[in-house]
């Protein structure tokens, strides 16, 4: 090999040497130190438990809401089930009624009211 050829291989290794180092300082520069990471660490930390704290305040607010609602639809259950009792009494009294009228209507004198002649 000769002289030309060997400078042109050291300008070759040296440029790509060169470049090597330059891509290792820009990575280098790039790179977070242990103190970057705690306190990013720290703020997720921070947020994580307001998150948490928030959701379960969600939670409970939709469990009050829940119980509120459970209740009114109880309520309500029950005054429909007392609404249907008095309408059952009521009914029975009415066939128990109707029975003794349609009894009465069946009867002797009854008949002479019906058909007078």
């Amino acid at each position: 090999m000769n002289n030309s050829d060997d400078d042109n291989l050291i300008g070759y290794i040296a440029g790509t040497v060169e470049t090597i180092r330059d891509d290792v300082v820009k990575i280098h520069d790039q790179m977070a130190t242990k103190e970057d990471l705690a306190r990013v660490e720290g703020r997720l930390s921070e947020r994580l438990d307001a998150s948490s704290t928030g959701i379960r305040g969600d939670i409970e607010r939709v469990h009050l809401r829940l119980e509120g609602i459970e209740h009114v639809v109880s309520s309500r259950i029950e005054q429909v089930e007392g609404e249907l009792s008095r309408l059952r009494s009521a009914f029975f009294s009415w066939a128990k009624i109707a029975r003794k009228f349609c009894a009465y209507w069946d009867k002797p004198a009854a008949n002479r009211l019906r058909n007078p002649s």
